[in-house]
Order: C-alpha cells, then structure tokens, then sequence
C-alpha cells in the first residue's frame, strides 16, 4: 500500500467515520463504535481521519507532511503490513 493512498483517504472520509486499513491494502469507513472486527477479520489499523488531516488547509500540505506520513507508515508497520511512501508531488 502506498502512504499518500491513505492520506487521500483520510483527507476524503474526514467527518465520514473512522478508516480501516486492511493486510490487502484496501479501506473502508467504520463507524466510531466499531467492534474492530468483521467476518472473523481485524484490519491491520484504524485510522481516525480528523485528528490526522483536519490541520491542513489543503491536501496537498497533509500530502507532504513528513510528520503525518511517518505517523502513518509507522502504524501499518507495527501492525504487520506493508506500506511504501509514494513519490512527492
């Protein structure tokens, strides 16, 4: 998976819910309250989008903010995944 994918996700869903981040590298909006597991799976994080991006004014600053990226990929790592940062714009 790819950090600035996520970021965009974040940056989309941002007052959607919460987004979870799976081994197959896909993402879905969850609720506030979710359990934390569906169909006997566990998403490898989940991410709450306003504490992350809400501080930009625009997308492309969150896509560019070392801090952020680096909160990000650490996360996915420690959970078990894999993530590559993609090149900046």
């Amino acid at each position: 998976m790819i950090t600035q994918d996520i970021v965009t996700k974040l940056w989309n869903e941002a007052g959607n819910g919460n987004v979870a981040v799976w081994e197959n590298g896909t993402m879905t909006v969850v609720p506030a309250n979710y359990s934390g597991e569906t169909h006997g799976k566990k998403p490898l994080v989940i991410f709450k989008p306003i504490a992350l991006v809400n501080k930009f004014e625009l997308l492309d600053f969150a896509l560019n903010d070392e801090e952020l990226l680096t909160k990000i990929e650490d996360a996915v790592r420690a959970a078990g995944g894999e993530i590559t940062r993609g090149a900046r714009a």
